[in-house]
C-alpha cells in the first residue's frame, strides 16, 4: 500500500492510493423509464452497477431530494413549462418537471439497485431556492453536501462515477470532483445521458481535463 501526502488548503492529508471509490449518482425512480424526468434506457445500467461494486473499497451514493416548492420545478412558476430556461438567482435555470420530491416514490432508489455496500448517501437539492446537480455543491456553490470532506476523511483520491444523468448530475459532480483535486473516471456503460449529442461534447471537455473514460470490464480488482 502506497500513501502520499497532498496539501489541500494548508492541511495535510494522507491519501490511500488503493482506496478506489464508486459514486452512484441519483439512481432513482423519477430518472428511470416511466419516471417524471426519465433518462432513456437508464434502467439498463442497474445490473452493471450491481456487478462492479465488489471491485471498490468504498461505495457511496447521491440522491436528489427536493421539497415540493422547489424553484427548479416548472409548476412553481406562472406560465412556466418544463425545459424552459429562465433567469433565477443571478443565473440561468432550466425548469424541470416535478421530480424526486421528498418522501415520494419518485425519490426512492430503484429496488433492484444493490444497496448493501453503499456506506453513505448524500442528499442534494433540498434548498427550495437553488438547484443542485452536483453531488458536492449546489449550482451556486453556496452550500456543500459534505461529500468532499467525507472522502478526504476516508483517505480517498480515486473516484469512479456512474449513474444518471451523464450530461447533468454526473457531469457536474465530476467537475466539482476535479476542482476538489480528486482523480476521476467515468464508467461509460454504467451511465446514460438525457442527450447523446450533449454527452459527446462533454466527453471531449472532460477528456481534455484529464478524466478517464472506461467500461466496467476495465475496472481493476480491489
Amino acid at each position: 500500500m502506497r500513501r502520499e501526502p497532498i496539501n489541500r488548503n494548508h492541511d495535510l492529508y494522507l491519501v490511500d492510493q488503493t482506496m478506489k471509490t464508486l459514486i452512484i449518482t441519483d439512481l432513482q425512480y423519477d430518472f428511470l423509464p416511466g419516471g417524471a424526468l426519465e433518462v432513456p434506457f437508464g434502467d439498463q445500467i442497474i445490473p452493471v452497477i450491481n456487478s462492479i461494486q465488489e471491485r471498490f473499497s468504498l461505495v457511496v451514493a447521491t440522491q436528489d431530494w427536493h421539497p415540493g416548492n422547489h424553484s427548479s420545478f416548472a409548476s412553481n412558476h406562472i406560465r412556466g413549462k418544463p425545459f424552459d430556461r429562465i433567469e433565477w438567482q443571478g443565473g440561468e435555470q432550466i425548469l424541470w418537471p416535478d421530480h424526486c420530491v421528498i418522501n415520494t416514490k419518485g425519490a426512492e432508489f430503484h429496488p433492484d439497485l444493490r444497496m448493501d455496500r453503499v456506506e453513505a448517501v448524500f442528499r442534494k437539492g433540498m434548498d427550495p431556492e437553488i438547484d443542485s446537480y452536483s453531488g458536492f455543491y449546489d449550482n451556486g456553490h453556496r452550500k456543500n453536501t459534505g461529500l468532499a470532506g467525507y472522502l478526504r476523511e476516508r483517505k480517498v483520491s480515486e473516484l469512479y462515477f456512474c449513474g444518471l444523468a451523464a450530461d447533468f448530475c454526473v457531469y457536474y459532480s465530476i467537475l466539482d470532483a476535479l476542482n476538489e483535486g480528486f482523480n476521476t473516471t467515468l464508467i461509460e456503460d454504467a451511465t446514460r445521458p438525457l442527450s447523446n449529442e450533449t454527452f459527446e461534447f462533454i466527453k471531449k471537455e472532460l477528456t481534455a481535463r484529464g478524466v478517464r473514460f472506461i467500461n466496467s470490464d476495465e475496472i481493476p480488482p480491489r
